[in-house]
């Protein structure tokens, strides 16, 4: 089985991480004012607000390209 850190997905995450080390939440907020909404979900009763986490979109689709490059 190929080694997942060798993999491009792999290094562009680790990238992505690192361009996130100096970024705050607040600066997040400000950049999208629209970031509670983007970022929480509702599943009948349970309501999800991951938008408080160092995270942006490319964040979600990294790691499903990660998956997508797993021989």
């Amino acid at each position: 089985m190929a080694n997942l850190k060798n993999l491009p997905a792999w290094k562009s995450l680790e990238k992505h991480c690192k361009k996130l080390e100096n970024v705050h939440m607040r600066d997040l907020f400000a950049e999208d004012p629209g970031r509670f909404r983007g970022f929480s979900m509702a599943l009948e009763d349970l309501f999800f607000d991951y938008s408080k986490n160092l995270m942006t979109e490319q964040t979600l689709s990294l790691p499903v390209d990660l998956a997508e490059q797993r021989p």
